[in-house]
């Protein structure tokens, strides 16, 4: 297990995801102030793959630079406001959603399925050959 390489790729997935929400949250301030202006990048968005976030940026400077930038610097404050308390976030979230799938996996472990258990051994012997 290459964990710098997981870090590397799980970053990258985040930096994407950042980005991702940042055009959102560009496009809602255009809708209000606007409108013409959120359309051409809800159109562009539909065009570019945002899951490649450094690929979509380079194509949105070449179209609209001002844009480009904005969502750079929204990117960047989402970044620095959430920074603080993702780790902790992260490794809870992990630990409590980990907790729930083995509770759910061991009740079903548990649980007794009618039509699998035989009470008779006869059944059991019958079933064997």
């Amino acid at each position: 297990m290459d964990l710098k390489q997981i870090a590397k790729e799980t970053s990258k997935t985040l930096i994407s995801y950042l980005t991702f929400q940042a055009m959102r949250t560009v496009m809602a301030q255009l809708s209000e102030t606007d409108p013409p202006r959120a359309l051409r990048l809800h159109e562009f968005s539909r065009r570019e793959r945002i899951e490649n976030s450094e690929s979509y940026l380079r194509a949105l400077f070449k179209e609209d630079q001002a844009l480009a930038f904005r969502i750079l610097t929204v990117r960047e404050h989402i970044a620095e406001e959430i920074a603080e308390f993702l780790p902790e976030m992260l490794r809870t979230g992990i630990q409590q959603a980990n907790t729930e799938r083995r509770c759910e996996q061991l009740e079903r472990m548990t649980q007794l399925d009618p039509g699998a258990t035989s009470t008779h051994p006869e059944q059991d012997s019958t079933s064997e050959e």
